[in-house]
Formats: C-alpha cells, sequence, structure tokens
C-alpha cells in the first residue's frame, strides 16, 4: 500500500507542479519562494558541517510557534545543534521571517512536497540527525525514508482526532507500518494517545498541549505606541476567526454600540488574504474600518480595526477585557474546529467560543474550570456577556497569567525530559 502511495505522488507529480505555480498567481504562495516545495535546485542548502542538524516540521503559525521555546531550550542547554524549520503556508512563512531573526542558527524553509525522489533528496542534502514532526503531519514517504536513513523520528503535539483515527483504521495495516518509526511519540491529549496505542506506535506520553509554551511577551515600547489611544475606548476581539464569523461578530458590535458608542472592535482574521473581504463587509453595515498594517498607531474614531499584520497581535488585545475565538461557531467545523485562545489568555481577556473547539477541548475544559473562558450559541448570549464585561473596571490578568505559566512550564519541562533522552537515544520511564 506504500509503494502504491508512492507510485501515485510520483506520478501525480507534474500535476502538483501545475497546482502551485496556480496557487502562486492566486497569492498563496512565497513568490519568489515557491519552488522550495517542488524542484531540488532551490533546496538552498546552508548548514553549519560542525553542528548536528534538528529538523522540526510544522504545518502553519500556531504550529511554528509551538515550537519555538523548544529550540530556545535545546540553544540553551547545547552549543552543537543547529536546526531546520519546514512549513506549508505562506503565513507561516511570512511570521518565520520575523521570528527567526532572533535566532543565529535556525533556517526555514517551505516543505518539500511528500513525493519519494523530492523528499528523499532533501533528507541526503540537509543531513538532519532527527526529526520532528508536529501535530497531524504524517507524511508516509517522509517517514518510511527516514526509517531508510536511519535518521530517529519523534512526533511533538501528536493529535489525531476520531474522524482521522476512523481514516487510518480504512488501511490500518498500513498504518501501523507507518506508525510504528517513531521512536518518540509526545500527544497533545489523552484521545490522542488511546489512538496512538492502537496505530502501534511506541514510546507515547501525554504531556499537554505545546501551543501552552508559546513564549512571545508584549514590550514596554509596543504598549507604549497604542495606549493612549486604547485608553480613551472600549475595545473587544474576534481572533482567528474564519468566513462567515466576522458577520457575526460584526452584528453583535452593531448591537453593542447602541448601548455604548464608545466601543471598537478588533478583528483578527484566521487568513489575511480577506482583509479587504472584511473591510467591505464593515462598509456595508456603515461601520468605519481601518486595515491597520505593522506598526501603524489605531485611530480612534475607527469602529472596526482590522489586523493585517502577524506576530503581534498581543499588543493589540492587549486592553481588551473580551475576546471571540473563531473557528468555533458554525456547523462545518464540527470535529475540527477550534483555535488557539492562548494569547488573549495571557493579556487577561475573557475567551468566548462557539461549541466546536475539538482541537483544543482540554485547554479550553481547562478555561472553563477557571472561569476565564465560556461556550456561546447566538449573538444574544455574546451580547450579554460583553456588557457585563465592560461593566467590570479592570482585568484580571495576574489570575489569568499566572494559571498559564504554571501549566506552560510543566508542559515544557516534561517535554523537554523526553526531548532530551530521545536525542541522546536513552531508555524511557515513566
Amino acid at each position: 500500500m506504500i509503494q502504491i502511495y508512492r507510485f501515485l505522488t510520483n506520478l501525480i507529480y507534474p500535476i502538483i507542479i501545475l497546482l502551485i505555480f496556480f496557487r502562486k498567481l492566486k497569492k498563496k504562495e512565497d513568490n519568489k519562494r515557491f519552488k522550495e516545495k517542488i524542484f531540488l535546485s532551490s533546496f538552498n542548502i546552508k548548514k553549519d558541517q560542525k553542528k548536528k542538524l534538528m529538523w522540526f516540521h510544522a504545518a502553519s503559525i500556531g504550529e511554528f510557534k509551538s515550537i519555538l521555546p523548544i529550540i530556545s531550550r535545546l540553544n540553551e542547554e547545547r552549543k552543537d545543534l543547529e536546526f531546520l524549520i519546514t512549513t506549508v503556508t505562506l503565513s507561516s512563512g511570512n511570521l518565520a521571517s520575523e521570528e527567526l531573526k532572533r535566532f543565529n542558527n535556525v533556517q526555514h524553509r517551505f516543505f518539500p512536497v511528500d513525493v519519494d525522489f523530492i523528499i528523499k533528496n532533501f533528507i541526503k542534502m540537509w543531513k538532519p540527525m532527527a526529526i520532528f514532526l508536529v501535530d497531524s503531519e504524517i507524511w508516509p514517504n517522509l517517514i518510511t525514508n527516514a526509517n531508510k536513513f536511519k535518521i530517529p523520528l519523534a512526533i511533538l503535539n501528536a493529535r489525531i482526532t476520531s474522524k482521522s483515527y476512523k481514516k487510518w483504521s480504512l488501511v490500518l495495516p498500513v498504518a501501523k507500518e507507518i506508525f510504528k518509526n517513531f521512536s518518540l511519540c509526545l500527544s497533545s491529549n489523552k484521545e490522542t494517545e488511546k489512538y496512538l496505542h492502537k496505530l502501534n506506535a511506541k514510546n507515547i506520553f501525554h504531556v499537554g498541549n505545546i501551543k501552552l509554551i508559546n513564549e512571545n511577551e508584549i514590550t514596554k515600547d509596543e504598549i507604549g505606541s497604542i495606549e493612549s489611544v486604547q485608553s480613551r475606548k472600549k475595545y473587544w476581539c474576534a481572533i482567528s476567526t474564519h468566513d462567515e464569523e466576522e458577520k457575526f461578530c460584526l452584528n453583535v458590535h452593531l448591537k453593542l454600540r447602541e448601548k455604548n458608542q464608545n466601543i471598537s472592535i478588533i478583528i483578527a482574521p484566521r487568513h489575511l488574504e480577506r482583509v479587504s473581504q472584511i473591510k467591505e463587509l464593515s462598509n456595508q453595515l456603515k461601520l468605519t474600518a481601518q486595515v491597520l498594517n505593522k506598526d501603524n498607531i489605531i485611530n480612534e474614531k475607527s469602529d472596526v480595526i482590522i489586523i493585517n499584520s502577524f506576530g503581534n497581535l498581543k499588543k493589540f488585545i492587549k486592553f481588551s477585557k473580551s475576546a471571540f475565538v473563531g473557528k468555533s461557531l458554525l456547523s462545518k467545523f464540527k470535529d475540527k474546529g477550534g483555535q488557539n485562545p492562548l494569547d488573549a489568555v495571557k493579556v487577561g481577556c475573557k475567551i468566548y467560543h462557539g461549541p466546536f473547539v475539538d482541537n483544543f477541548s482540554e485547554i479550553y475544559k481547562t478555561l472553563e474550570i477557571n472561569d476565564i473562558s465560556k461556550e456561546i450559541n447566538n449573538e444574544g448570549e455574546l451580547i450579554n456577556f460583553l456588557v457585563k464585561d465592560f461593566k467590570e473596571d479592570h482585568k484580571d490578568i495576574n489570575k489569568y497569567s499566572s494559571l498559564i505559566d504554571k501549566l506552560s512550564q510543566k508542559t515544557l519541562n516534561d517535554t523537554m525530559r523526553y526531548v532530551n533522552k530521545f536525542l541522546l537515544n536513552e531508555t524511557y520511564k515513566t
């Protein structure tokens, strides 16, 4: 069966090339670096032959950010390592160009397509000493070639839903052949731990969701650039929103403004290519919208502020008391919904979300138990919560951040304990 997958991916390789070029024309790929995904000549190998290369593959922004604290800790503990990070999405590549400036031994490349001869040459040219896959990035050609080259393979923050397990169970013998190649599996939740056992994986440990250990903080300069404006108004946020959720939030905002004109909404869509669409929708609702690019200052006359940059969300939600977190409200997100709420929690925001949060179910349960998050199902419920929040004089940032810091430190320490044993090829103990 794996041979069939290998044959089919080789066969459709020309079609994949055309698809990548088409995506480039649609501005869904990096205009200059898109060839990294499809051509051997564009791998752009840069490495220190005296150091051991660790390859981390993360699909998108959330996964990319989650591994940076791990790389930082490895850099603190060892001086003989360098790192390659691959990602898939354009947005993650844009973020990487900013975030990796603080490292002198970390390279970013776009992940090459999982075609056998492409991935085989990528491994031979980069020569990683270990490979870490993040979340649900299971690529058969990569995994089987890593095994051929005897490269240790680990999966961090492993996430297998009941829906994805059902798909794997249709080809269970093949799935078991793939998952047995992992020398270490760190699961993000108990459900995944159960499924990994069924898939013949070994050295499985539940350490929690590593997205808890996002390390980005706001500087005093960043706060100062917006504090004078935000202190004069009341703000709430809609973050990581998807199509249709912005309309829901804008309708809520219209009703809030009937009660208080001194309220603005900050919208941070999951995909920036939709910024102009959200601005047009705001205009249709007769709301004054500002598209906020990097280093812009908020116009206090704006009803709607639309974030049009990555990596600086926290500084704009610092003074909001409440945040709606997207990919959670619509029925199409059932079994695959939920975005990371922790950036908003760390700055003291109350969290509101729809019923579909499977991707972060354990985190949301923790937040709910601590009265930090609540599920909403309609506009009226969200309006009532927001009105109550606006009446409060202050946010309990210390309560929120201390909870996250405690969970974060434990998750990072547990993760690093197993990662270090993996790199040293030591025996695992529960």
